[in-house]
């Protein structure tokens, strides 16, 4: 126990010089560009704040191609800073771009900590719309109904020939909608007429 403690401590003393040191050197780079008082002490903490928000989105294992890329990004703004403040630049006569750059990070780490903080996690829902739509659609099949059984004799009530044309339509629409013959009840109610006269049409259907 003692040993794993001890290593706990080394890991977060080293942490912790590391982290001074990179946040100091990103505070003399903004200093240097320009960015004097207060504002020379956020800008090391939004690289730091960025840095967490993206290992933390890669430690919970969603959208990790974004968290990766805002990773690379603060990265190479704190590896930067450090890399400049070795005498690899003149503090004294800070570039054009490097201005540029300063001046534009704040909206980019505001960017990226909002996309990081506030994007949608995946979620259940999503995935069962998608198997949903991958489960072949079954049409529901319409209850049966039975058929109209044809007369054994023809009734003697006389069946005008526009309205035997007009039940072959219903019986036709009928049959396309429910896929079963129309049923002799169902003729009688569609058509309006007395009971003989739907065996009637029936006989001619």
């Amino acid at each position: 126990m003692r040993a794993y403690l001890a290593r706990v401590d080394a890991v977060l003393v080293q942490a912790l010089i590391a982290a001074a040191l990179s946040f100091a050197h990103i505070h003399d780079v903004a200093m240097a560009a320009g960015q004097d008082g207060w504002k020379a002490w956020a800008y090391p903490v939004s690289v730091d704040l960025l840095l967490v928000a993206s290992w933390r989105r890669l430690r919970s294992g969603t959208a990790k191609a974004g968290a990766w890329c805002w990773f690379v990004i603060a990265l190479a703004a704190s590896l930067g800073a450090n890399v400049a403040t070795a005498g690899l630049l003149d503090l004294g006569n800070v570039p054009a771009w490097l201005r540029i750059l300063v001046a534009g990070w704040p909206a980019v780490a505001f960017l990226g900590g909002t996309l990081l903080a506030h994007s949608a996690p995946v979620n259940d829902a999503s995935e069962v719309i998608e198997d949903q739509e991958d489960e072949p659609e079954t049409a529901l099949e319409p209850p049966s109904q039975p058929a109209i059984e044809p007369m054994s004799e023809r009734p003697s009530v006389p069946v005008p020939s526009a309205l035997v044309d007009h039940a072959r339509k219903v019986a036709a629409e009928h049959h396309a909608r429910t896929g079963a013959p129309i049923d002799l009840p169902t003729l009688r109610t569609r058509l309006g007429v007395p009971p003989a006269m739907a065996e009637a049409i029936a006989v001619h259907l």
